[in-house]
């Protein structure tokens, strides 16, 4: 069974940095376009950003424009989202997946093999 696996997450204080990856024992995340959602208590899960499978396109929501950046390696089998200048709003559990349908990078529907999230929670 594909399980991809998040890690990297932490307490920070405003203004710092954190930097997430994505991994899997099997070849799921450089077979596919990968995505980063987050989901904060009582909201719904929300896109961050994606990135095509050769690296060479990105797609970031507007809260994080200019302050996360995505990347990958398709050698390490990993995707990896550097988050910098965080705020107390980017505080949520944050979650990969991998795009296996068609339809837009921004909705979850397009996306399956979810991981178990982990959680960046940010200071004031």
């Amino acid at each position: 069974q594909v399980q991809v696996v998040e890690s990297g997450g932490g307490l920070v204080q405003a203004g710092g940095s954190l930097r997430l990856a994505c991994a899997d024992s099997g070849r799921t995340v450089s077979s596919y376009d990968m995505g980063w959602f987050r989901q904060a208590p009582g909201k719904e899960r929300e896109f961050v950003a994606a990135i095509t499978w050769s690296g060479g396109t990105t797609y970031y929501s507007d809260s994080v424009q200019g302050r996360f950046t995505i990347s990958r390696d398709n050698a390490q089998n990993a995707v990896y989202l550097q988050m910098n200048n965080l705020k107390p709003e980017d505080t949520a559990v944050y979650y990969c997946a991998a795009r296996t349908r068609g339809g837009s990078y921004y909705n979850s529907e397009s996306y399956d093999y979810w991981g178990q999230g982990t959680q960046v929670t940010v200071s004031p």
